[in-house]
């Protein structure tokens, strides 16, 4: 059992991209961001339900293997759910369908109480408003002796880190310059020194970091 995370980051550090708009959601710096992941043949078998085999395969896709892979429960941030574009509906059940991705517990942290979702594959959503040593701890009882993910946002990730929760964290930098958004490593100085650090470069561009405890 261990406590993971798994992120896409710039070449300057934001994990967040800002140029969202009603019309869309999630930007154009996003799909520019995240591309290469999105692109795995794992990425679509799993979020997209693409049952043809579609998708690119190699380094890119061992590590969205990886990300799928041994996940028990997962704790989220209330904007990563999207809490905080659709705060008053609800109605609102997460940006990933009728059956996410998780296939596990989902706990999402955030002050306003709303009732469990429970959703097609396995997923259940579970609103808390708890610290973060609290959620971890239900989340490492819900894992049933899996891993636990944290999923994001950024601020959520980097709470977990300042507080030496992690043991291993995988960092997928894409080589594009975002210029604003949240930063990862914001207040982490000195962060490597308590983990091993693997490199990895993909054809595709993208540098996989991995500290390891």
């Amino acid at each position: 059992m261990a406590v993971r995370v798994d992120l896409m980051i710039s070449l300057d550090g934001f994990a967040t991209t800002t140029d969202q708009t009603p019309e869309q959601p999630f930007g154009e710096d996003w799909s520019r961001l995240v591309g290469a992941y999105a692109a795995t043949r794992t990425f679509r078998q799993r979020v997209l339900k693409d049952t043809t085999g579609a998708g690119t395969t190699g380094v890119d896709d061992a590590y969205a293997q990886a990300y799928f892979a041994d996940v028990g429960a997962e704790i989220m941030g209330a904007g990563m759910f999207g809490l905080h574009n659709f705060p008053d509906d609800p109605a609102w059940r997460g940006w990933w369908g009728d059956e996410p991705p998780f296939h596990a517990p989902v706990f999402i942290l955030t002050h306003k109480a709303r009732p469990s979702l429970q959703m097609a594959g396995g997923t259940s959503f579970h609103f808390i408003n708890t610290s973060i040593q609290e959620a971890l701890q239900r989340a490492l009882q819900a894992a049933n002796g899996k891993d636990v993910r944290i999923g994001g946002g950024p601020s959520v990730v980097r709470d977990y880190l300042k507080a030496g929760l992690v043991d291993q964290l995988h960092v997928a930098i894409t080589p594009i310059l975002l210029g604003r958004g949240l930063r990862l490593w914001d207040d982490l100085r000195g962060l490597e020194a308590g983990y091993t650090l693997k490199t990895e470069t993909a054809p595709s561009g993208i540098i996989h970091l991995t500290f390891a405890r």
